[in-house]
């Protein structure tokens, strides 16, 4: 990013803190919908990052009704994800303070965590700047048998889904269909074992242009965020399907996506919660839950190579957090693929944590007992992001935001570093775990430019 100056980064905040409101992801978001107060930081460094060894220093700014108050502030600094090292208070006059947050002599991010009570009630914020976070890297080494290992667990799925003859069903879901857009629901065998569900869909050759009409379409892979839930609105992402593209939004667990919400909780309770499956099988790599996941991937991109529509070039993949790993995974382990975009990656070094004073990755292990020992931490070497990240050699296309408390921007760092493949990012600092619709607008853009 380029250097810019302090007064132009502070026009920049406000505009992300109004554009901010104007969006309906109010989720996880750093900005509270509609309260009354809103928390404005500006570093003093634009693009939010220093040296090792530099200063730095946040302008601290808490409004009501857009009205800077003159209150104490509360603060903690400790590294991302990790606790305060230090802590502290600070009085706004004119509604403004300035908190010097020290440095690091190692590369990685501090997080400032803020907090104010007024009339009873408290509002906090945080943010994250970096130091030299190019010159991260991570914990989780490169199993010399890693290649070895994932083509004969690919193999021997291949394998059986032909002996045993298993069958794709594929059919047409007409309350996500439109005039524009066919929508189907696909069964697919991944191993003999194993299942997915998927909705997959296509552009109606008349509602595209002639350029674009000629029956055969890239197609992209959208494998899913982290839990056990159905595919959350299928029709969000029609305009793949309007721009030219088959697109399938997979799901991981061979559960119908059309059962009802009450069915999906009561598998996730079973699962000892929503995310329990990342833990499962943990002490043995050939035992690990997400040994069929990875396979499912693939076996997905097999299928839409299979379809008669696909242009025979083009193959993507894009996701975001536990759908942004598995983006870059499938894209490390299968060379058909030909452009990767992923959002904030979850399961990148996730053994961080191992080390003292390492920020780890999502799922963040190290906040149960016994979940990072040598067993399980060697298993994680086989599943961990940052080893496919190695591998990948078509072009990519990273987004991550630095204020991320689920997948911190230590190891979305990590990942870009190890990334030796034509790539690009876009970093931005303000986000939590989210991006907007012009983020994702974007993206899709981005894959139209890699159409060969």
């Amino acid at each position: 990013m380029k250097q810019m100056n302090v007064k132009w980064m502070k026009r920049l905040a406000v505009t992300l803190l109004i554009f901010s409101f104007s969006q309906s992801l109010i989720f996880a978001e750093n900005y509270p919908y509609r309260s009354d107060y809103l928390w404005l930081t500006v570093p003093n460094h634009a693009d939010w990052l220093y040296k090792t060894g530099e200063k730095a220093k946040v302008e601290v700014t808490l409004c009501k009704y857009g009205v800077p108050q003159n209150v104490e502030v509360s603060y903690e600094i400790g590294q991302d994800m990790l606790p305060a090292t230090s802590k502290g208070t600070v009085m706004l006059k004119n509604g403004r303070a300035t908190i010097d947050m020290g440095t690091m002599k190692k590369p990685g991010f501090l997080d400032l965590r803020l907090k104010a009570t007024i009339d009873g009630k408290t509002y906090d914020h945080h943010v994250k700047v970096g130091f030299s976070p190019e010159q991260l890297k991570p914990y989780t080494r490169n199993p010399a048998d890693f290649d070895d290992f994932w083509q004969k667990v690919i193999e021997d799925a291949r394998r059986e889904v032909k002996r045993e003859k298993l069958q794709v069903k594929c059919e047409r879901v007409d309350k996500y269909s439109t005039d524009d857009v066919d929508c189907y629901l696909v069964k697919l065998h991944t191993d003999r074992q194993h299942s997915i569900y998927a909705y997959l869909t296509k552009p109606k050759l008349s509602t595209l242009n002639s350029k674009l009409s000629t029956k055969k379409y890239p197609v992209v892979l959208c494998p899913p965020g982290a839990g056990i839930k159905t595919i959350k609105e299928p029709m969000r992402n029609h305009y793949y399907a309007k721009n030219g593209f088959i697109r399938m939004e997979m799901e991981i667990h061979g559960l119908n996506p059309e059962m009802t919400t009450e069915q999906f909780q009561e598998i996730s309770s079973a699962f000892s919660g929503e995310n329990g499956y990342l833990e499962n099988g943990l002490d043995c790599r050939d035992n690990y839950y997400m040994k069929h996941v990875y396979t499912a991937c693939i076996r997905a991109l097999d299928y839409l190579c299979s379809l008669p529509e696909w242009d025979g070039k083009n193959l993507f993949v894009q996701g975001g957090s536990q759908g942004g790993a598995l983006s870059l995974i499938t894209a490390g382990l299968d060379p058909r693929v030909t452009a990767c975009v992923a959002n904030h990656p979850a399961l990148s070094d996730m053994a961080g944590y191992a080390e003292q004073g390492r920020t780890g990755g999502y799922p963040h292990f190290h906040r149960e007992n016994q979940m990072l020992t040598p067993e399980k931490i060697q298993t994680l070497q086989y599943y961990d992001v940052t080893n496919f990240a190695r591998r990948i050699k078509c072009p990519v296309y990273l987004t991550w935001g630095y204020n991320d408390n689920v997948c911190p921007p230590t190891t979305s760092y990590i990942v870009w570093n190890l990334i030796t493949a034509p790539k690009e990012s876009l970093i931005t600092p303000i986000n939590e775990h989210w991006t907007t619709t012009d983020t994702n607008q974007g993206q899709m853009q981005w894959l139209k430019k890699q159409i060969r």
